[in-house]
């Protein structure tokens, strides 16, 4: 009886001893503000506290990360393969950026297996990931994004969001950053605006319901959570994780502070004591103001009096940042003595589209609605210009013909640029209506394709027709490949695909199967369908022409005179 005895209570003590450590376990920690010498948290990077206590996860050196961990780990399931537990953190944060408007790149909450991201790069992957780490199952990373530059590469939605991303920089769900208030309003913050914010981050381990909630500093939290899923972490954590923040800068350079934080798992985090947090710096003293304007009124550039009448005439930093996303260095396109010269993108597709009309509205006056048949010879980019709207002039009539309605003008010289020229104006010398509907077609597929009309194709130096990469990629059955990769995921699909399939068709081979500019009109405007053609009824009525014929040319001109004699 004793043994049998002596056997029950071993086989009990022995099953005490298997269960998790932490299972009854309510783990939490506060930080009031970061007293120097910190033992509990590891520093990365550029991450530095302040003599004052404040945790600084950047500074002002370009390119670079910074992260902060709790050095301890943290059990997040009672055993490897439970579910997640609730867990619940709270923190206020600042950011200040050298250049008012514009910040890089942001911060982020973030839990994850190791108390370091060593191979984390900077810039838009916010010290999290980098381009081959960016969405692996593997990665085991949960993070919420306070993130300040729109990246088009992982379909952010603007350039001040806060988002819940899983091993990835594209986001679960996100949303522009603010907060509703009592009566259900909605209100903007701006994460760069050098003001303090907290942020709320709530899982529930019953439901996998996860909130992130934000408001201003000394604002209760709001009852609506900004941005909320329904996600089960249970495959994305491991059973010891460890919490923590990450942060990097771009070309632009930002300091990313955070004041207090706490954290809970298994309840609500306990309330930071906001009266006790450190002061962020004053980046802006009032008598130091007050002398400084004027100054900077002095040496303000000043428009012209001609200047007025156009519109803007400079572009703002902030537009050349995103256009170039960051002054990235395989964007370089060389450098002289003004600097360098990058290529920069910075029209979306409803800007593009909205060019694309105007331009089509013009050609229709100049060839149908004007007294006299205008003929343009010299549709092109470059002479497209924009105004501050970005609606659409064509400009440079310095190639221009004039005739009357159902005749053609007595031209026998070629005129032009190289890419926009019809093979018919080039056979022949005569430009007609049909000459510009071919250079609008070209101007289309540049548009969408972001491309040039005739570019580099090897390292030998061979010469491509845009037009001709175009109709290969609709000859496979995969012509929306073509679309510049540059454009975000908020472009119509199908309005791309009916530009590109309507540019070929402008830019048929055969003149007399080019719509009229009244057509074009009715296609983009959607009262009229573009014919339904496929590629082998294209290449039958010789589309697909090549670029051989134009090698007995020079390229280098945008003015091109003819082999042919007589006058213009």
């Amino acid at each position: 009886m004793f043994v049998k005895l002596l056997t029950i209570v071993f086989f009990f003590f022995s099953l005490l001893s298997q269960l998790p450590k932490s299972s009854s376990k309510v783990f939490n920690f506060t930080y009031n503000g970061f007293t120097p010498p910190l033992t509990d948290i590891s520093l990365q990077g550029i991450t530095t506290v302040t003599p004052n206590g404040l945790l600084m996860l950047t500074n002002y050196t370009e390119q670079r990360t910074g992260h902060a961990f709790y050095t301890k780990p943290i059990r997040f399931k009672d055993s490897p393969n439970a579910t997640v537990s609730s867990f619940s953190t709270t923190f206020v944060f600042a950011i200040h950026s050298e250049i008012r408007i514009l910040s890089g790149h942001g911060m982020a909450f973030v839990v994850a297996p190791n108390a370091s991201l060593p191979d984390a790069t900077s810039s838009q992957y916010l010290g999290l990931f980098n381009i081959l780490t960016n969405g692996n199952d593997t990665n085991h990373v949960f993070a919420v994004e306070l993130d300040t530059i729109r990246s088009t590469e992982f379909n952010d939605t603007d350039d001040n969001h806060a988002g819940i991303n899983i091993n990835s920089l594209h986001s679960e769900k996100s949303s522009y950053a603010g907060y509703w208030d009592k009566k259900g309003h909605f209100k903007n913050l701006t994460l760069i605006s050098r003001r303090r914010m907290q942020v709320w981050v709530d899982y529930d381990g019953h439901t996998h319901q996860l909130d992130v909630t934000m408001a201003p500093f000394r604002k209760n939290k709001p009852t609506k959570p900004l941005v909320s899923i329904v996600r089960d972490l249970s495959s994305v954590l491991l059973q010891d994780m460890f919490v923590g923040f990450s942060s990097s800068t771009g070309s632009v350079r930002s300091e990313h502070y955070v004041l207090g934080w706490s954290f809970r798992v298994k309840g609500e985090a306990p309330p930071l004591a906001l009266s006790k947090l450190p002061k962020i710096p004053r980046w802006e003293p009032k008598r130091i103001y007050k002398i400084w304007m004027p100054r900077r009124r002095k040496f303000e550039e000043e428009l012209e009096d001609w200047e007025t009448g156009f519109g803007k005439h400079r572009l703002k930093f902030k537009d050349l940042y995103y256009a170039t996303q960051g002054f990235k260095e395989e964007d370089l396109l060389g450098s002289g003595g003004f600097g360098s010269v990058y290529r920069g993108v910075t029209l979306d597709w409803k800007q593009r589209i909205k060019v694309i009309k105007g331009v089509a509205s013009a050609l229709f006056y100049l060839h149908e609605e004007w007294e006299q048949v205008v003929i343009h010879r010299d549709v092109k980019a470059s002479n497209v210009l924009l105004d501050a709207e970005h609606n659409a002039r064509l400009g440079d009539f310095g190639l221009a013909r004039l005739c009357s309605h159902g005749s053609d003008p007595q031209t026998t010289r070629v005129a032009g640029t190289w890419g926009y020229l019809s093979p018919d104006h080039v056979r022949t010398g005569r430009a007609t209506t049909a000459t510009d509907i071919f250079a609008f077609g070209v101007l289309l597929l540049e548009v969408a394709c972001g491309r040039r009309p005739i570019q580099i194709q090897n390292e030998g130096g061979e010469r491509g027709l845009l037009l001709d990469w175009v109709f290969e990629f609709w000859s496979d059955g995969n012509i929306l490949d073509a679309k510049d990769p540059n454009l975000g995921p908020e472009c119509d699909q199908r309005e791309v695909e009916m530009i590109l399939k309507l540019g070929l068709l402008c830019s048929h081979s055969n003149p007399q199967a080019r719509p009229s500019m009244r057509q074009v009109l009715n296609y983009l405007s959607g009262d009229a369908v573009l014919p339904d053609l496929s590629p082998l009824e294209f290449r039958g009525l010789g589309i697909h022409h090549g670029i051989g014929e134009l090698d007995m040319f020079t390229c280098g001109s945008s003015m091109v005179d003819s082999i042919l004699s007589g006058g213009r």
